[in-house]
């Protein structure tokens, strides 16, 4: 069962004019998958496009349904009814498997994500250098941001010694 939404006028997201449900559930928000097929391949039926995609991931032995889940949804009529739904990590796997030129700019943009991952692995310091840079264009001061900085490694090395 689906737990208390942190915050319930953000159960609706919209993508390109599309809405797409989302329901708080374990802790984080989880998203209709037929939504994000609709919005991502303009089809005239997502929840058979859905099946198809499942299907044939499938013949490449890649179960995507295994990494959904169920939960109740207001549906068109207004009832809540069952719908698969798959957090954030899950809808982003699923994107990858959607063959369509509207899904694209977010298969490049997984791709730019991993690819800053893996230099931050490589080289810790970026992965600080990029949490500035964000802190920076969410309006946030110099002044603000070295505390925030400072702040974190206080915390980090106060946390190690227990």
């Amino acid at each position: 069962m689906a737990s208390e939404l942190p915050n319930q006028d953000k159960a609706l997201v919209v993508f390109e004019d599309k809405k797409i449900r989302r329901v708080w559930y374990k802790d984080e928000w989880y998203y209709s998958v037929i939504d994000v097929v609709q919005a991502l391949t303009d089809s005239s039926n997502p929840r058979n496009y859905w099946n198809m995609l499942k299907s044939r991931e499938l013949e490449h032995e890649v179960d995507l349904y295994t990494i959904c889940v169920q939960l109740k949804m207001p549906a068109p009529d207004g009832k809540m009814r069952e719908t698969d739904c798959a957090n954030t990590e899950a809808i982003l796997r699923i994107v990858q498997s959607i063959p369509s030129r509207k899904a694209e700019p977010f298969k490049r943009w997984l791709a730019k994500v991993g690819y800053q991952r893996v230099q931050e692995i490589e080289n810790p310091e970026l992965a600080q250098k990029r949490m500035k840079e964000i802190y920076k264009a969410k309006g946030y001061s110099d002044d603000w941001i070295e505390k925030r900085v400072r702040g974190i490694a206080i915390r980090d090395e106060l946390t190690q010694r227990c």
